[in-house]
């Protein structure tokens, strides 16, 4: 799906609702879940994955193509690339394929954080930039969420000084599931990017439903010194394909591409293909997982249970109750939710998977809380 055909698709959610796209557009309200087998163990609401991918086009093109499995997958990149960048609007200089977004950000704390480089994020966010850097002998600036659990982009300003080499954002935060203000984060990126190189991990942009919201690629696009990470593993549901791409300016691409350890595969590069064009599933994925949203917080509204609305597939609430005992106490259940996030240790992450996965979690909170 093309950037402008997107921004047309997310109007259409926000202004008409996610249960009314379902049932007023043809065709998608009727469209089967892709067929997977019963789960087995406890329910997994833990990772943010979406358990209705990958799509049955994607399947077919692995199962036709599985005799590629004995190719090295770089003559397969340049194609998955030329993809990439005509649906971001970049020239191909500007991508970086990755062996998930993982491996991107990784790459980026390596770059930015060897030899006592100084980085700056919010805390807590999504970790793995900032603990490769750590790793490595980088120094991260831990600046606590506001009032609302979001970045407080004023406070990590007053941070960088003329140490700083990388400013990382995770928009939509994990685990807060928090959206800035558009125009407050165009204002900060383009300003920070004269100080200090910006990474914008948008792993969750898919959700967002806020019409026209913007990617920092567009800054990407003028020239700033900005790095914007994405993944084929939420909505397109390949998060066990490892694929992910990075998008900067050819000469901080250069240096990423460089820093890369972990390649990604003939077959994962397929499915990526394949799922950029399977706008079905994509919408598909996009309603069930506004759907199970809404069921949760109807759920939690119930109980009486403060969260957080989500620009996500998961959603942050306070249960009140110590991390590590609900976790124990949800497993006893057969329900899996997210981990830790210090310093927030009485709230809670929860994945959108099916809706009756979701029921499943909202009845064992019940037995759990009460």
């Amino acid at each position: 799906m093309n950037t402008t055909d997107r921004r047309h698709w997310l109007k259409t959610i926000a202004l008409g609702g996610g249960f009314t796209l379902m049932g007023g557009m043809p065709g998608l309200a009727q469209m089967a879940a892709p067929k997977r087998p019963l789960a087995e163990g406890p329910v997994k609401l833990n990772s943010n994955e979406n358990p209705f991918g990958p799509s049955e086009s994607v399947r077919r093109v692995l199962q036709e193509n599985f005799h590629l499995g004995c190719r090295y997958p770089f003559q397969y990149i340049k194609a998955l690339v030329s993809d990439i960048a005509r649906k971001e609007e970049v020239p191909e200089d500007h991508v970086v394929i990755t062996g998930g977004s993982t491996e991107g950000l990784n790459a980026a704390g390596l770059v930015y954080g060897l030899g006592g480089g100084e980085i700056i994020a919010a805390d807590p966010t999504f970790q793995a930039l900032l603990s490769y850097a750590e790793y490595f002998g980088g120094y991260v600036h831990r600046v606590p969420l506001d009032e609302g659990l979001s970045h407080d982009l004023n406070a990590m300003e007053q941070r960088i000084t003329g140490k700083t080499r990388l400013v990382f954002l995770c928009n939509p935060n994990n685990p807060s599931g928090t959206l800035l203000d558009p125009g407050q984060l165009k204002d900060f990126c383009a300003s920070t990017a004269s100080r200090a190189v910006v990474f914008s991990d948008e792993a969750y942009y898919d959700y967002i439903t806020e019409p026209d919201y913007p990617s920092m690629v567009g800054l990407v696009r003028q020239g700033y010194n900005v790095i914007v990470s994405k993944t084929f593993s939420k909505v397109y549901g390949l998060a066990g394909m490892r694929i992910g791409y990075l998008i900067a300016r050819p000469d901080i691409a250069l240096r990423l591409r460089e820093a890369l350890m972990a390649n990604t595969n003939v077959l994962a590069i397929l499915a990526a293909r394949e799922a950029l064009k399977d706008t079905d599933f994509y919408k598909f994925s996009l309603t069930q997982n506004e759907k199970c949203k809404q069921w949760i917080y109807n759920e939690l509204d119930a109980m009486g249970i403060p969260y957080l609305r989500s620009h996500t597939n998961f959603v942050f609430f306070k249960s009140g109750m110590p991390i590590g005992t609900l976790l124990e106490r949800m497993g006893a259940e057969g329900v899996q939710i997210g981990r830790p996030f210090p310093p927030l240790l009485d709230w809670a992450r929860i994945s959108t998977g099916t809706l009756e996965e979701v029921q499943a979690f909202t009845g064992a909170l019940k037995k759990v809380l009460a």
